[in-house]
């Protein structure tokens, strides 16, 4: 499991009602109930613990296992390398806070503040030579780890290795990237290496090339449910990239919508403004020239270009190098093909001309969807497809049998395990058959990306109001033009769209308009 996704999980937690304190709780609880196990079958006579702690979640996991261990009767001594007003989480905070308010000491608890290298240096762990006499618990850094590290935590890593006292990391031995498993520097080598629901992408690749990396691996069930991966929420957030102080125009994000048409001119705008709104820097419009003075006076922010070639109401394959052009010259990040565009056979043959042509991330939304051959697009993984149910049906109609019936997630399925799993094989069957991620629109939304599975519970019945499925597609190229891969934004982009429709009704009702709808995303993703 990616950190990130072990972060979004623990986050996605709290909007089911279950706190990162009580998940914290758990994996403290979980870490002594280790720890105590592995000096049961290791000494003959009791042993101090050491736990050393940082200022993230895993400081606070040390924690919650002192108070746990000092319960069966282990003498703990707890060395803070970051001063308790600097710890970061605030759930470690409150861990460390109980600690502290346990004094005086009746338990054989002692708590030591690390300053400085000298501070380290002269821990009597540092000056003991037996093995029998300490276990280290290592909470520094963990999945933490950012940049070159600090002096301090070098020496006390170098420290600890030094030791003969048998040690235990958490989560993921400091200095060993979460990610990755490369040691840049040094890194705590332990004989055990405790983590905590998943097992971390680095500590398994580690593990892979050289196991004496984490030394035994133990997996704590934290009570973490399989709907906290599942269900898009709050946590999704974190996987936005940094927006830099010093970005310029155009760093952000700058997509393309090719879209609208004699009858529709709406739909683009509403896409364009919710792309936008949902942070990129700068969204161009292509559209045939009947539709383009409507859009310019639809919103001064979108850069409408009227395609002057060909039909004047309706796409053709004559707009064709205009649009290539305007994808190399403007170096746009991520395109759009499909809002308001019409049905048109001519629309058909640029569309799936584009579709083959085009090598940026791709969203393929409304018309698009019974327009493009899928043979065409079902090898690029950096696709989005935005269907509701019938057009699920007219892409797919190749990948479905006959007999086959197909219907979306309704209120009997929810209480009913077998028939909801069966629904989604179902839908999942026919998805595998391309590489990009699929958005299956309905009250419940269920994105697909080969064999992963996300779903999304936001969104009401206000939204069934024209134009929100264009914010949805809009919303979904903006943050692949942000540099998320396809299954990453689709599962963010139904979250935020529904959530700004939550919010939309509140403050209009079930009247309020997709245009209203992208009030709201902004204040979403700053939030």
């Amino acid at each position: 499991m990616d950190p990130i996704d072990m972060m979004v999980a623990d986050i996605n937690c709290e909007d089911l009602g279950l706190s990162k304190l009580c998940l914290m709780e758990n994996a403290g609880k979980c870490l002594s109930d280790e720890v105590a196990t592995i000096s049961t079958f290791t000494f003959s006579k009791p042993v101090k613990i050491a736990i050393f702690t940082g200022s993230s979640e895993n400081g606070g996991d040390g924690f919650v296992a002192a108070r746990h261990l000092l319960n069966r009767g282990f003498e703990v001594e707890v060395y803070m390398l970051t001063p308790p007003n600097d710890i970061k989480s605030i759930d470690a905070q409150i861990n460390y806070d109980i600690l502290n308010n346990m004094s005086p000491h009746i338990s054989r608890l002692n708590i030591m503040e690390l300053n400085d290298s000298k501070d380290v240096e002269k821990i009597d762990i540092a000056n003991s030579k037996s093995f029998s006499e300490y276990i280290i618990i290592d909470g520094i850094l963990g999945t933490g780890l950012r940049g070159k590290l600090k002096e301090k935590v070098r020496k006390t890593i170098e420290i600890i290795n030094n030791s003969n006292a048998l040690k235990i990391a958490i989560d993921v031995p400091s200095g060993m990237d979460p990610l990755t498993g490369e040691i840049s520097d040094i890194a705590i080598k332990p004989e055990y290496t405790v983590t905590f629901h998943r097992v971390k992408t680095g500590v398994k690749k580690a593990n892979n090339s050289d196991e004496k990396l984490i030394g035994g691996l133990v997996i704590c069930d934290i009570g973490i449910p399989i709907e906290a991966e599942l269900f898009v929420g709050t946590g999704d957030l974190l996987r936005l990239n940094y927006r830099k102080n010093s970005s310029h125009k155009g760093n952000n994000g700058k997509i393309l919508i090719v879209g609208g048409s004699k009858d529709y001119h709406g739909a683009p705008a509403i896409a364009g403004i919710s792309a936008i709104s949902s942070g990129a820097d700068l969204v161009y419009i292509a559209s045939p020239k009947s539709v383009s003075l409507a859009l310019k006076q639809k919103s001064l922010d979108l850069i409408v270009k009227t395609l002057n070639e060909g039909n004047e109401d309706y796409f053709s394959l004559d707009n064709l190098d205009e649009i290539l052009n305007i994808i190399d010259t403007a170096k746009i990040d991520a395109v759009l093909l499909g809002p308001g565009v019409g049905q048109n056979d001519g629309t058909g043959k640029l569309f799936n001309t584009l579709a083959k042509k085009i090598d940026l991330p791709l969203v393929v939304d409304a018309d698009a969807l019974k327009l493009i051959d899928p043979i065409l697009i079902k090898n690029k993984e950096n696709l989005i497809l935005t269907p509701h149910l019938n057009e699920f049906k007219s892409f797919f109609k190749k990948f479905i049998n006959e007999n086959e019936y197909l219907n979306l997630i309704n209120d009997s399925d929810e209480n009913n395990h077998d028939k909801l799993n069966n629904k989604i094989a179902e839908f999942q069957k026919i998805t595998n058959n391309i590489n990009g991620t699929v958005i299956l629109k309905g009250k419940y939304d269920l994105v697909f990306n080969k064999n992963k599975l996300r779903i999304n519970k936001t969104g009401n019945s206000g939204m069934t109001v024209g134009g929100t499925g264009d914010s949805l597609a809009g919303l979904s190229a903006s943050l692949l033009s942000q540099g998320l891969n396809s299954y990453a934004a689709a599962a963010l982009a139904v979250y935020l769209n529904g959530k700004a429709g939550d919010l939309a009704k509140e403050s209009y009702g079930n009247g309020f308009s997709a245009s209203q709808l992208s009030e709201f995303i902004g204040i979403l993703m700053e939030d």
